[in-house]
């Protein structure tokens, strides 16, 4: 098991969110968290004994404000609003998405500014230790005031109430916590509008994209230096002292990458001297270009993530002064912003190695490559449909591509204006990093198959460790097959890691 992760007043790091969505890690309230938690729920319940109106702790929600509540009505205002804001539809979210959520509002939680006692992030922590995933509808959040609904339905589980995701079926709440041995949560004043007004959902997705594609990057680098190998394209395009003239830092690691990769190729250096050709094609020589400006968007996104993972997101906000004041940080639009930027140029990796692909497979541009890389062309159809395949994936991504951030519509009767659809930023971004991983994925079995097709010249030993990575899930060139496994079997080196660690045990790290 995973070590366990303690929630201080400061924040936690991105490996931290991972480590709680993916591999079940143990998660802790620290002791200043509780302190801090406990002297912001005492200035909650100070302000819940007076007839001054504070927003969420005597007054009703969003255009509701006006609405006084009286004192013995203030904790079923709490319940009230969680069972209302429980309105998703569709199918439920992953539960790795669940589980960032929820590690992440508990985090803004103990950061002491939200007026929540300390029981209510501990009984989140507790949900999470016992495996207890909400099911959490698809479709509802508009990104401001935060991921309300997404929300909510985590929120109804600590409650008793709502639905959980139970093997591979649903089941209630109530039951999930009386077999994990818990009680149901009883809120009071403000903690409801604490546990839901939150960017937690799509900050989560966002953290996880971010964490795939730092090593999803290095991976077409990899994939394009293979192609570039087997396509008999030259590296001096990469040469450091011509990227230094436009030293773009994303284009730098890139391009270091590449000529890594590259470093010792006996297929490159086959061709080095007296070949007409004087440039290769944009698919190829301008694969640090593409790759490294996704890499400046992905460093603008971490940028994103880091600040926003030390925030303490809520309204009102509890102030240690002992002010309680309406703000507007629950609005998701630094975070939707970022997920459309990385959508884009995730989408542009993989169109480049779509091109770099097709390039493999056609005769008239390969350099002596078969048609289709077909063991016997007409009789067999080789990679031709892989390269289909891609293509269909390339299209979804560009349609995906479209930011969400711009498509703000008002609810709550014109009090919530402008929204920042952070949330449906987050999930069309999570779709195309799994295009992207399948994308580049059939980039590698098609370079590979092209590399072997050039024996008995030999790859260099970056581009033969992956080459040695794919042939050991995915048998070589030979007569047609039942493919959609093999493109399967590389898929899952690409997103296990098991391929980049191959090529970095070879060659060492890359950037």
């Amino acid at each position: 098991m995973s070590a366990p992760v303690e929630l201080g007043c400061e924040g936690i790091g991105a490996a931290d969110v991972v480590a709680v969505a993916r591999d079940d890690a143990p998660v802790v309230l620290g002791a200043r968290a509780r302190e801090e938690m406990e002297r912001s729920a005492a200035v909650v319940a100070a302000w819940a004994a007076v007839d001054e109106p504070a927003y969420g702790i005597s007054t009703g929600f969003g255009s509701l404000a006006l609405v006084r509540i009286r004192a013995e009505a203030r904790v079923q205002l709490q319940r009230s609003l969680i069972r209302s804001h429980a309105a998703g539809m569709g199918p439920a979210v992953e539960r790795e998405v669940v589980r960032a959520m929820m590690v992440l509002r508990a985090r803004s939680l103990a950061m002491g500014r939200s007026g929540a006692r300390p029981v209510v992030a501990e009984r989140m922590l507790e949900l999470l230790r016992a495996g207890v995933t909400p099911l959490v509808p698809e479709h509802g959040s508009l990104g401001a005031s935060g991921d309300l609904a997404p929300l909510a339905h985590c929120a109804l589980v600590l409650t008793g109430e709502g639905s959980v995701v139970a093997d591979g079926g649903v089941a209630p709440a109530a039951d999930a916590l009386a077999a994990a041995g818990m009680e149901p949560l009883e809120l009071t004043a403000k903690e409801g509008l604490a546990l839901i007004n939150g960017t937690d959902g799509m900050l989560g997705m966002l953290v996880l994209a971010v964490w795939d594609l730092e090593r999803l990057l290095r991976v077409a680098d990899v994939a394009a230096a293979m192609s570039v190998e087997a396509l008999l394209g030259t590296d001096r395009a990469f040469a450091e002292d011509l990227i230094a003239l436009r030293p773009q830092p994303g284009q730098v690691d890139s391009a270091s990458n590449l000529r890594t990769v590259l470093a010792g190729s006996p297929v490159v250096a086959s061709h080095r001297f007296n070949d007409p050709r004087v440039q290769d094609a944009y698919s190829l020589r301008c694969a640090p270009q593409v790759i490294g400006a996704a890499r400046d968007a992905l460093a603008f996104a971490r940028g994103v993530t880091s600040v926003e993972l030390r925030s303490a997101i809520d309204n009102p906000m509890v102030l240690p002064d002992g002010r309680v004041e309406s703000c507007g940080n629950f609005h998701g639009a630094p975070v939707g912003l970022a997920c459309d930027y990385l959508a884009i140029a995730a989408a542009e990796v993989g169109a480049i190695a779509e091109r770099r692909t097709d390039r493999l497979l056609d005769a008239g541009r390969s350099h002596g490559l078969p048609p289709f890389l077909a063991a016997s062309p007409g009789v067999d159809s080789g990679m031709m449909l892989a390269q289909y395949a891609q293509a269909a994936m390339v299209a979804e991504n560009r349609r995906l591509a479209a930011p969400a951030s711009v498509d703000s519509l008002p609810t709550s009767a014109m009090q919530e204006d402008h929204v920042s659809m952070g949330w449906g930023a987050a999930r069309k971004l999570r779709l195309v990093v799994a295009n992207l991983t399948r994308i580049v994925a059939v980039e590698l079995c098609c370079a590979a198959r092209g590399l072997d097709l050039r024996a008995p010249l030999a790859p260099a030993p970056g581009t033969g460790a992956a080459l040695d990575a794919v042939r050991s899930r995915v048998a070589g060139p030979g007569s047609d097959r039942y493919l959609a496994p093999e493109l399967a079997e590389v898929e899952a080196l690409v997103s296990s890691g098991a391929l980049l660690r191959a090529v970095e045990a070879a060659i060492g790290p890359l950037r």
